[in-house]
C-alpha cells in the first residue's frame, strides 16, 4: 500500500510539473505576448504547483524540467525592462526540453543494413 501511495505521489508531482510548464509555453507563445500577464498567471500556477508534495526525480528529462521551472520563476523576478532576451531564453530551453523528452522516442537505428539476413 505504501510503495503505491509513494507511485501515485511521483505521477500527481510530475503531472503537476508538466502542467505548470506547458502553460507557461503556451504563455510564451502568445503572439500578443503581455508581461504582466505572463507573471499573473504564472504565479497563480506556481501556487497550485506549490499544494503537490515534492519527490526526488531521477531522469534527466524531469531534472531538466525542475530547473526550467526554477528558471521561469527566476525570470519573472529578475528581467529586463522588455523581457525579451528572457522570453527568447525560455523558449529556447523550452525546445531543448522537448527534445531530451522525446529522445527516448526517436531511437535511430544506425547499422540496420549491416544485420545478418539469412534469406529466410
Amino acid at each position: 500500500m505504501n510503495e503505491l501511495n509513494e507511485k501515485e505521489l511521483r505521477i500527481r508531482y510530475i503531472r503537476v510539473l508538466e502542467k505548470f510548464s506547458k502553460r507557461s509555453i503556451a504563455l510564451l507563445k502568445l503572439s500578443d505576448f503581455d508581461f504582466e500577464r505572463f507573471k499573473v498567471r504564472t504565479l497563480k500556477n506556481y501556487e497550485e504547483m506549490k499544494k503537490a508534495k515534492e519527490v526526488t526525480l531521477t531522469s534527466n528529462y524531469l531534472i531538466g524540467l525542475k530547473k526550467f521551472i526554477d528558471l521561469i520563476l527566476q525570470s519573472i523576478t529578475n528581467h529586463s525592462k522588455t523581457f525579451e532576451n528572457e522570453r527568447d531564453s525560455l523558449l529556447k530551453e523550452a525546445n531543448l526540453l522537448q527534445k531530451e523528452k522525446n529522445r527516448n522516442n526517436y531511437k535511430k537505428d544506425k547499422h540496420k543494413h549491416k544485420k545478418f539476413d539469412d534469406g529466410y
